[in-house]
């Protein structure tokens, strides 16, 4: 009998780990929103714009190469709760009136360095609090609050744009993250560390490699980084293509995700889920196609919508790669999946700022949905490649 949602709340500590994260979230939304178009309007960069939205994330492999081990390693509740004050602190000081661009996207991307270790954490301390059978949906429930908090947090930080600075905004993101903080910190108990041993380079080194040894989880990571990353590069380019309208397409490609999460976790039968990662990889790359034409701002908000459907793969994925990992590496193996894709969406951005600043942004997004389009066929023909024996899951190191 699957897992329902209420029964999820009924679980101890998974509720203000849930409240936690959304706000965390929440902050995020409000807080990048402000800063891309804080950075757009003192710069008319589409480059900068992108870098000071999504550039955190490309410090992640930094963490995916040094930190990484700390997600096992490390007391939960005292570590989210730590990321959350950091990004308290760092956040306020953005929205100090004077900094240059570089100095704000010098600190967005130590941010990004201090949030890598985040989401092993969190996700892990998820696959620890339910059973095998409830992380498919713990996880859905998560992925939809983060769908419905930005939509919300696009569309109230689009209005308060619209009349207040975006330092202000900024500040308010600063207080959402206080109060994840204080989520964490309160409503968790004090849990030990999910395995031995100090956090080290060496130990995240060794852990990635033997995680990266088995072709299948290969694969998985693969298709969990680069279709979406690829998605995301078009994502970015949102203020560029329509300033007016930008909090519009990220609330839309929001309630998008939102849809295909609900669609994936909740009513698809298992039998068919497994069989709909292609399919919906390549939902999210076709409906951008369209922006070669240059559509009108509700036409493109459509097409964000329908597109982030697709966004539901990484539910079947990460099932998929969860089986193939070991318990004790769990956290480890979600916070190296959760690295590599922010890091992925980091480049993505990069380089999809890049050809905007030559090209346009219609363009550079026509591209990116073009390369993701490629990645996900070539992934596909890689899987059915894959003999169809489960290889043995290897120890902890």
């Amino acid at each position: 009998m699957p897992v329902s949602y209420r029964s999820l709340f009924r679980t101890p500590e998974f509720t203000p780990l849930f409240l936690g994260a959304a706000a965390q979230n929440a902050g995020g939304t409000v807080g990048g929103l402000a800063l891309g178009t804080l950075v757009y309007r003192s710069t008319g960069s589409p480059l900068l714009s992108a870098l000071s939205m999504f550039g955190p994330a490309l410090a992640q492999v930094l963490g995916a190469t040094f930190l990484l081990s700390g997600a096992d390693r490390l007391p939960p509740r005292t570590t989210l709760a730590a990321i959350s004050l950091a990004f308290t602190v760092a956040t306020a000081g953005l929205a100090l009136p004077g900094l240059p661009a570089g100095a704000l996207l010098a600190v967005v991307l130590l941010l990004g360095l201090v949030a890598s270790l985040g989401g092993g954490v969190r996700w892990g301390l998820l696959n620890e609090i339910l059973d095998k059978d409830g992380y498919l949906p713990g996880r859905s429930v998560f992925n939809m609050a983060s769908g419905l908090v930005q939509v919300a947090g696009f569309a109230t930080g689009g209005a308060l744009l619209a009349v207040v600075s975006p330092r202000l905004c900024l500040l308010l993101a600063a207080a959402l993250y206080l109060a994840s903080a204080l989520a964490f910190r309160l409503g968790l108990s004090a849990r030990p560390p999910r395995a031995a041993g100090r956090p080290s380079a060496a130990a995240t080194w060794r852990t990635n490699a033997l995680l990266w040894s088995s072709r299948p989880r290969r694969l998985a990571y693969l298709g969990l980084w680069l279709p979406n990353g690829l998605v995301v590069g078009c994502e970015s380019l949102y203020v560029s293509y329509a300033p007016g309208s930008a909090g519009t397409l990220f609330a839309c490609a929001a309630l998008g995700m939102l849809a295909g999460d609900v669609t994936v976790g909740r009513l698809l039968p298992p039998a068919v889920r497994t069989r709909t990662a292609t399919p919906l990889l390549l939902l999210l790359a076709t409906p951008y196609l369209v922006f070669f034409l240059h559509p009108s701002p509700a036409l493109a908000a459509g097409c964000a919508a329908v597109a982030s459907v697709g966004f539901g793969a990484s539910l079947v994925q990460q099932e998929r790669l969860m089986k193939l990992t070991p318990d004790e590496l769990g956290g480890h193996a979600l916070g190296l999946h959760s690295a590599g894709m922010l890091t992925l969406q980091g480049l993505s951005a990069t380089l999809a700022g890049s050809v905007a600043q030559l090209t346009s942004p219609a363009a550079a997004m026509t591209l990116m949905a073009v390369a993701s389009l490629a990645v996900t066929l070539w992934l596909a023909t890689a899987a059915r490649r894959e003999r169809t024996a489960p290889l043995p899951v290897p120890s902890a190191p």
